[in-house]
């Protein structure tokens, strides 16, 4: 559109927009300063909600609600009744997804499938070595490798710091085989370390379960970030992810 083509209202109401926009970011950032100073909340982690006049707050992975004049704070999920969207809880689903990856892919114990069958979902397990029903899923790992599921371990000892199983933990993580030493101690067996303590994920890895509200084991983070928990036979854990995939969804015929 050339300039000369611009009507005078066609520029006020530009200017009008603008203006208004403008006005909006003032009106975010005041509340956005005023919220921070109250609650000591980063900035970074505060954003409008979709209910006018509230913002979201987030602390470490915990989510709530609060009013623009930082008096009132509301825990609990939103959910949009008209598209039934859970806006909280898919914001949780994509903070364990980011809080899981900051942990490295070079922290898990990976048993995926072996070609040619090829992996189809990654599955986080947040496992005890003496767990029984952690031992029960170990026991069918060739069945979910057989689906195209892969599993990765991170360790969550229900037991918790300086005990038998975050030891035991400890020298699976330590052993030169890791995979075969999760399995002789998910086995009952004893787990030798070579005698020598090693840098290990252990604590971290405890430390974001407890953070994301995991108490049990075995715990499973499904891709989309949903937690599913305790133990999933191989048919029915293949289903959900299934139910899960759109690309696997039926399609409306006709």
């Amino acid at each position: 559109m050339k300039a000369s083509s611009l009507t005078p209202a066609f520029i006020a109401a530009a200017l009008v927009f603008g203006a208004a926009v403008h006005a909006d970011d003032l009106a975010t950032a005041a509340a956005k300063d005023r919220i921070t100073e109250k609650l000591k909340v980063p900035r970074e982690n505060i954003r409008p909600a979709p209910i006018p006049g509230l913002y979201e707050i987030q602390h470490q992975h915990d989510f709530a609600y609060v009013t623009e004049d930082g008096k009132f704070l509301l825990r609990g999920d939103l959910i949009n009744i008209e598209t039934g969207e859970e806006v909280t809880e898919n914001h949780r689903r994509g903070d364990r997804l980011a809080a899981i990856k900051d942990l490295g892919t070079q922290n898990f114990i990976v048993f995926a499938p072996s070609p040619p069958i090829a992996t189809k979902y990654t599955v986080t397990v947040f496992t005890d070595v003496d767990c029984g029903y952690c031992r029960k899923l170990h026991s069918q790992i060739a069945d979910y490798n057989a689906k195209g599921i892969s599993i990765r371990y991170a360790f969550y000892p229900r037991s918790g710091p300086d005990t038998e199983s975050w030891h035991r933990a400890e020298a699976v993580w330590c052993a030169t085989d890791r995979k075969a030493a999760m399995t002789q101690a998910k086995s009952g067996g004893t787990v030798k370390s070579g005698g020598k303590a090693c840098e290990n994920p252990v604590a971290k890895e405890y430390q974001l379960a407890e953070e994301i509200g995991i108490r049990g084991t075995p715990m499973l983070v499904l891709p989309n970030g949903d937690i599913y928990p305790g133990y999933a036979p191989p048919n029915v854990l293949a289903a959900k992810l299934a139910e899960l995939d759109p690309d696997t969804k039926a399609k409306p015929k006709g």
